[in-house]
C-alpha cells in the first residue's frame, strides 16, 4: 500500500531560494501564454513550472520544487518539443509541448523498488501534478483523484497495475511497466 504524505522531504540544496529567483525570472512568460480556448493544460512550460512550485510552496512539499526545466526543441523527426526535469535519481518528469508552446501531456517516471518508503515522493509528486493542472483543487481533491485511480487501495498488485480516471477534462493514468518503472501521465480529453 502506498501512503500519501502532505509533507515530503528530500535531500538537496536550498531550493526555496532558487524557486523564488526562478519564479521572478519567469514572470514575463505568464502574461502572454494563456491560450484563448478552454481545453487542455492552457500553460507553457514556464507557466507549468511556476504553478508547480506554487503548489509545492503552498503545501510545504519540501525538496520537490522544480529549479530549471531542460527544454528539447522539436526536430524533423519529432513534431513536438519536450521538457524534462529530474527530481532525483529515481524520479523524473517529461512534458510534451505543441507548436504553440502549450503543454499537451505530462509523464512522471518513478524507478526503484515499489515497496520502498521513498515511493511517498512519487505519490507526493503525483498529487502536485494534479494540483498544478487544476489550480482550484485542494490537496484533498488531489488525494481523491489518486483514490479514483486505485493507488490508495490496501491490496494493490503493483506489478500488474494499470488504472485510469477522468476528471474535469483530464485523463489521469498510473501504470507499472514490466521493468518495474511506475508511470503517471496526464493528458487532455475531449
Amino acid at each position: 500500500m502506498l501512503a500519501l504524505s502532505s509533507n515530503t522531504t528530500q535531500p538537496g540544496s536550498d531550493q526555496a531560494t532558487q524557486q523564488n529567483a526562478d519564479a521572478i525570472s519567469d514572470q514575463s512568460n505568464n502574461d502572454a501564454s494563456t491560450p484563448t480556448d478552454s481545453t487542455g493544460f492552457q500553460m507553457t512550460a514556464g507557466d507549468f513550472r511556476n504553478k508547480f512550485n506554487a503548489a509545492v510552496g503552498k503545501y510545504r512539499l519540501n525538496g520537490l520544487a522544480i529549479t530549471r526545466l531542460t527544454m528539447n526543441e522539436s526536430s524533423t523527426d519529432q513534431a513536438t518539443s519536450t521538457f524534462e526535469y529530474a527530481f532525483n535519481d529515481e524520479l523524473r518528469m517529461i512534458g510534451i509541448v505543441n507548436a504553440d508552446e502549450q503543454i499537451q501531456e505530462i509523464k512522471l517516471y518513478g524507478t526503484g523498488n515499489v515497496n520502498e518508503p521513498t515511493r511517498g515522493v512519487l505519490l507526493t509528486a503525483i498529487a502536485t501534478l494534479i494540483l498544478t493542472t487544476h489550480s482550484e483543487y485542494t490537496y484533498n481533491d488531489a488525494q481523491d483523484v489518486i483514490q479514483d485511480i486505485g493507488l490508495l487501495e490496501r491490496d494493490v498488485n503493483q506489478s500488474e497495475f494499470d488504472e485510469t480516471t477522468v476528471r474535469d477534462g483530464f485523463q489521469y493514468r498510473f501504470q507499472v511497466q514490466n521493468d518495474g518503472t511506475s508511470v503517471f501521465e496526464i493528458t487532455t480529453v475531449e
